[in-house]
């Protein structure tokens, strides 16, 4: 679909940037801009900036930036097109006529892809496919589903065979290339044909929040390994953007998430009655689904299985959901392994209870470090407190560490001074390598070391610096391009020396900036985007960006180049003298 510029303005100047963001952001004014805590990274202190004045935003923590549309693609997960249907919708205006070629019609066609073969594994678990009549066992007997829950969640089975779902599709219509892009048949490397991704498992369609299939799980019948297989990332699909069942937690967690740890869980605890069930989906916890549930909700209930790696999952996810700002409870269960056989063997009522008894986030790091010492001895007892100050160490707020400082005082048997000290002697500690690592990471940003959008700025130092400021200035005044198209501004392709640069400098020659960097998105990832908002928002906190600093600015972008074309012939020359008296002495 090609989206007209003039429609890309009309859509930002409808969808105020700050009106937009306050919907995800608490932001607060600071002089003609406003700031909050950033939607894409953890932080207690806000670094997270809207610009109204170019209607961009910026993140001096973790460099995301953009405008409203690339907003509304990384918060919302959407893509370019899906962005503008979404800010379209808000405002009530009406997308351009599709063609048939855009990326709207791809992502339809593998939503109804997912939603057909999502019907293809619901009746094979009623057929005589191969292996249904066990999987049918599985779920009504042994686990005792009743029929509304299958229903309910869409569960179905995958045939035992390598053809069965593709064999299906392609009666459909559908293309081995597509089936595989959508992680629904794989590729066999030795002679190059489609196979049956999901075989002899029963599946679990994972929906997106207004009904969409966009991905599946599979279970795996008996020993099979590995015990669970989970969709890869797909064009409608990102693991670690989504949860299971949050389709329906989402209306009902007003009292806060149960965090579990598998589809059987989820859907156990909703038979109880619980609907504000979800969990992740074949990984561990992510900053993102964090971020995702505290949009709903702010308090997590962590119902982890009971077993060690449960715990462990467990002591992983605190911090995280900690940080994107929800209040943590975590349950504790006894004679059950994980929240679905609780409910089977005690009922609902039991599990309320355990609920309404679940421990806070500090007890049961506590429990979990006593658990494993002896704390007569004295050894074990040092060591526990070791650790216990350093998770008191790692609390941000003042009132929250004073007060479990003094309960491991309490708790250990030791003088509270002594453990505020300790406590205070890490932080330090810990404040002091964190200093040193973003001093590491400034450095290493300013010679372009590790620097994964710009690969070519280490190796050209000065007129990547050139370039970006040149970049920033052209995304800041639009006039600037139209010099350059019409030669009163002397600047080509050729004089790029890295090829990210020339690539966005050959963008914005085409389409302009006017639009903004939504005029971009589709051709850029966010990263790339998020890399435009940092050399706009750096030219924009220089109070000189006339032309003439422009054209002083390419004069030094040429100088530059000239002096790393030699530079780089004066090294190779070096390297053969090396090279050449290193064989001599042989």
């Amino acid at each position: 679909m090609k989206i007209s510029p003039d429609f890309v303005q009309e859509i930002k100047f409808r969808n105020k940037i700050d009106d937009v963001i306050s919907s995800y952001v608490n932001l607060k004014r600071a002089g003609s801009n406003f700031v909050g805590l950033c939607p894409f990274h953890s932080e207690k202190t806000p670094s997270f900036t809207v610009f109204r004045n170019t209607e961009t935003y910026h993140c001096f923590g973790c460099g995301a930036g953009g405008d409203v549309i690339t907003f509304i693609m990384q918060a919302e997960n959407l893509d370019y097109i899906g962005a503008l249907e979404f800010l379209c919708n808000r405002v009530g205006m009406q997308m351009p006529e599709d063609d048939g070629k855009s990326e709207t019609v791809k992502r339809s066609r593998f939503y109804d892809m997912n939603r057909e073969a999502a019907r293809f594994f619901n009746k094979s678990l009623y057929s005589d496919a191969p292996g249904a009549a066990e999987a049918r066992k599985y779920v009504f007997e042994t686990r005792g589903l009743p029929k509304s829950a299958v229903t309910h969640f869409g569960l179905g089975y995958a045939p035992d065979s390598f053809s069965a779902l593709r064999d299906h599709m392609r009666s459909l219509g559908y293309r081995d290339e597509e089936l595989a892009e959508g992680f629904l048949c794989g590729r066999s490397n030795k002679n190059g044909g489609y196979f049956d991704y999901f075989r002899g498992r029963v599946i679990f369609p994972i929906i997106d929040n207004i009904g969409n299939v966009i991905g599946f799980g599979g279970r795996a019948m008996g020993d099979a390994k590995p015990k669970y297989l989970n969709s890869s990332d797909t064009p409608v699909f990102k693991k670690s953007r989504n949860l299971y069942s949050l389709n329906f937690a989402r209306t009902n967690c007003a009292d806060g998430l149960i965090l579990c740890e598998g589809y059987m869980d989820v859907i156990g605890v909703n038979l109880a009655g619980f609907s504000n069930a979800v969990a992740t989906l074949g990984t561990a916890l992510t900053e993102e689904q964090a971020r995702i549930m505290a949009k709903y909700t702010k308090k997590v209930i962590i119902a982890y299985d009971s077993d060690g790696a449960g715990v462990n999952a467990t002591k992983r996810a605190i911090p995280i959901l900690s940080d994107a700002g929800l209040e943590v409870k975590v349950l504790h269960m006894e004679g059950a392994k994980d929240p679905d056989e609780y409910v089977r063997k005690f009922g609902r009522d039991k599990f309320r209870a355990l609920i309404n008894g679940s421990s806070g986030k500090l007890d049961f790091l506590l429990n979990s470090v006593l658990g494993k010492y002896d704390v007569n001895i004295a050894e074990d007892k040092i060591k526990a407190a070791e650790e216990l100050c350093a998770i008191a160490a790692d609390i941000y707020s003042d009132i929250e560490r004073e007060v479990y400082i003094a309960k491991i005082a309490d708790v250990m048997k030791i003088d509270t001074a002594s453990v505020k000290n300790d406590t205070e002697r890490i932080r330090r500690k810990k404040k002091y390598e964190a200093k040193e690592n973003e001093k590491r990471k400034i450095v290493m940003a300013t010679m372009g070391i590790g620097d994964t959008v710009n690969r070519d700025y280490a190796k050209y130092t000065k007129a990547a610096h050139a370039e970006e400021s040149i970049l920033g200035m052209l995304f800041m005044y639009p006039e600037y391009i139209e010099k350059i198209r019409n030669g009163s501004i002397e600047l080509s392709q050729d004089d790029f020396v890295t090829e990210f640069d020339r690539r966005v400098f050959a963008a914005l020659l085409e389409r302009g900036s006017g639009g903004g960097f939504g005029m971009l998105a589709d051709a850029f990832s966010p990263e790339e985007i998020s890399r435009m908002s940092e050399m706009q928002v750096a030219r924009q906190a220089l109070s000189d960006n006339s032309e003439k600093v422009l054209k002083d600015t390419i004069d030094a972008l040429r100088e530059a180049a000239k002096n790393y074309s030699h530079n780089a012939t004066d090294d190779l020359d070096a390297a053969m003298r090396i090279i050449q008296s290193k064989k001599t002495k042989k």
